[in-house]
This record gives C-alpha cells, structure tokens and sequence, in this order.
C-alpha cells in the first residue's frame, strides 16, 4: 500500500527541507521560476517531486542535506527525523528500515564536515513553489530552454524523469527524449547505470 507523503512534522517544527541558489545568478527569469543556462548546485528542493526515498544511499543523502539545511538541528532531533521518515506511513521511502540501521545512518550523517554543501545534482530549470503549472507543461518549458543549448546533462534527465513520474506515466527513453527534444540515441548515450536502475525504480513505485 503506498501512503502520502506527510509534511505535518518539518512544518511543525519549522524544519527547512528547500533552499534556493544563494550565490549563482539566473540566466533569465520567468513568473514561473528561473533558468540557469550553466546551471546551478545551490538548489535543494527536497520533497518537491512525488517519488519516494527507494534506497539507503538516497536516505542517507536527504538526511545530510536536512543536516546541512539546518545546523541548529541537535542528533537527537536528527534521528527522530529519520524514524518519521522511515515510517512508511509516513510516505517517505518505499522500504522498511530498522532501528539500529537507522541509528548508524544518523551518526555516519552527523559525523560529515557540513564545511562543504552535500553533494547535489546539477539544476538549470527552478520552478517557484506558487508555479500552477502540470507536470505536462514544465516538461515542455523544459525541452524549449534546454533544447537549445543542445547539451544534454544527466541531471536534465533526472529530473525529467520526475516530471514524466509526477505525472503518473511510465518512464521510457522515448518519453525523456521527447520531453528533452533530443534523439533517443542522446538520451541511452547520457542515461548511465545509476539513472537506469533510478529509472526501474520510479516505474515500480507507479504500481505500488
């Protein structure tokens, strides 16, 4: 059974999960959101997309940016974080995880030098948090700007891919290419394993 994601707690708490790009500049500016030509690592938007947390890499990833996010946040808090999280009523992760796992996580997080910002994929694309648009109508906006760069980056397809998921359709190579406006052939020369099996995943969860 899947379950919605629950937000109650962050909000609650007043626990920062997003953060805009603080010192890259936008390209141009919509009343949409903007566009970073070059693109940008400053952007985390955790939650923003319906998928769900598929793996331990990943639970461990959004632990250290909600760590980083929010340094006034003590372990303890941290780790009763990551057990709301990892309750999948909750609706975070699509996997059980047990305590002690859940505790080794934490201390592997709060053990990481923050000095440096989490590592974090490549935004060129930033929707505002008010944007009314469908899922449907970014992917065009999407195509148009980073079609004509001609550039393909990994991370454009991710996030793509999101966007075809949100929109509760099945990710295919040709639907990312198509949304992309690019070949087929680009999209299986930039894919890479990693985004496949993310690819495998997200289709997956569309039927739980």
């Amino acid at each position: 059974m899947s379950y919605k994601r629950n937000l109650n707690h962050f909000v609650r708490k007043r626990i920062i999960y997003r953060r805009s790009p603080i010192k890259d500049k936008p390209t141009e500016s919509f009343e949409w959101g903007s566009f970073y030509e070059e693109g940008t690592y400053e952007c985390y938007e955790l939650f923003r997309s319906k998928a769900k947390i598929t793996t331990f890499k990943s639970l461990k990833w959004h632990l250290l940016v909600l760590w980083y996010l929010n340094p006034k946040l003590s372990q303890d808090e941290l780790e009763y974080l990551a057990e709301y999280m990892c309750n999948k009523r909750n609706g975070f992760t699509t996997f059980n995880v047990n305590t002690h796992a859940i505790k080794n996580i934490v201390y592997e997080v709060s053990m990481c030098d923050l000095e440096q910002p989490p590592t974090n994929k490549l935004r060129k694309i930033i929707f505002f948090d008010t944007c009314l648009l469908t899922p449907k109508e970014k992917m065009v906006i999407v195509g148009q700007l980073i079609g004509r760069s001609k550039q393909i980056h990994k991370d454009d397809i991710y996030h793509v891919m999101l966007d075809i998921h949100d929109a509760g359709k099945k990710i295919t190579v040709t639907a990312i290419a198509k949304a992309l406006g690019c070949t087929t052939r680009t999209i299986y020369r930039n894919i890479g394993n990693e985004l496949k099996k993310e690819k495998e995943l997200l289709n997956k969860e569309l039927w739980l």
